[in-house]
């Protein structure tokens, strides 16, 4: 960090509300905190909030994210750790070491939290025989090895996945065997694979409910209608088929493409929720 740059951040940080605020996203961890959660802790006016909210953030102490109609702050720990290093770099002249355990609260911490070499990804929709289904397949066959593929949902159909979902994954060249429809459960026990992200694809427009799997390391909401709700006669059903099958391989080709390894967590959620664009298409051509 340069000279102006830790200047600019000391004088952000140089009042009390700017203070009780950074400590409060600090303790609130990686996940954040939504502005009126922060509000209500601080005892701020949302106006005042905004304001020192927009101090911290121009000098990149914290960052939001949208989810929804809110802003999720967080802390950004990094840029933290830069301005500590850089009060620390002048200790002693140079050498911290001389400047007894001191040295030792600006050091970057050594702490790693690199992304694993491979991602489990668990899709989840209500019936797990559809979209769930194809997006299981798509990644499994597009993720060169760094990706594997799971869905499950949370009324898991007892006929098992459409016929017309499997007829067309197959046609496309996708391996269909072991594909089934199964219950979330099988996702939660301590015997099951640990999840790097879970990615709800229920169109929660239409009323549906994804189960909540909180415990995984990061999930997002990508609604996509519901094939088994596609009207039309069969010619115009396998067109809207085929449009949902693209537009989630286009999504996940980006998603897989995402550089994990750069981008810190805040950022990542924030690229992932970006491929929650509606499908115009879809849902202008008499999906209901």
């Amino acid at each position: 960090m340069e000279l102006e740059a830790a200047a600019l951040t000391l004088t952000a940080l140089g009042q009390p509300t700017r203070l009780a605020l950074l400590r409060a996203l600090l303790a609130a961890g990686p996940t954040g905190m939504a502005a009126g959660d922060v509000a209500a802790q601080l005892g701020v006016p949302a106006s005042t909030l905004s304001f020192h909210l927009k101090a911290l953030d121009q000098v990149g102490l914290i960052a939001a994210t949208r989810q929804g109609r809110s802003l999720i702050y967080a802390a950004q720990v990094a840029q933290l750790r830069a301005l500590l290093a850089f009060l620390a770099d002048a200790c002693c002249d140079g050498n911290p070491a001389r400047c007894g355990d001191l040295h030792q609260l600006f050091e970057p911490s050594r702490e790693t939290t690199a992304m694993p070499a491979t991602f489990n990804v668990l899709f989840l929709c209500t019936h797990n025989s559809a979209r769930s289904i194809m997006a299981e397949a798509i990644l499994t066959d597009i993720g060169g090895g760094r990706f594997h593929g799971f869905s499950a949902g949370s009324e898991p159909s007892t006929t098992g996945p459409l016929p017309e979902v499997l007829a067309h994954l197959k046609t496309l060249g996708h391996d269909v065997s072991g594909l089934r429809s199964k219950s979330w459960d099988v996702f939660s026990g301590p015997a099951a694979p640990q999840m790097d992200f879970v990615i709800a694809l229920c169109d929660t427009l239409n009323g549906q409910v994804c189960p909540d799997f909180g415990q995984t390391s990061m999930t997002a909401a990508w609604p996509l209608p519901d094939p088994a709700k596609f009207a039309g006669n069969p010619a115009e059903r396998a067109t809207l088929l085929n449009e949902l099958y693209a537009a989630l391989r286009r999504r996940l080709g980006i998603f897989t493409s995402l550089p994990f390894t750069t981008l810190d967590r805040m950022a990542l959620k924030a690229r992932i929720d970006e491929l929650a664009s509606p499908l115009q298409s879809l849902q202008s051509a008499g999906v209901r």
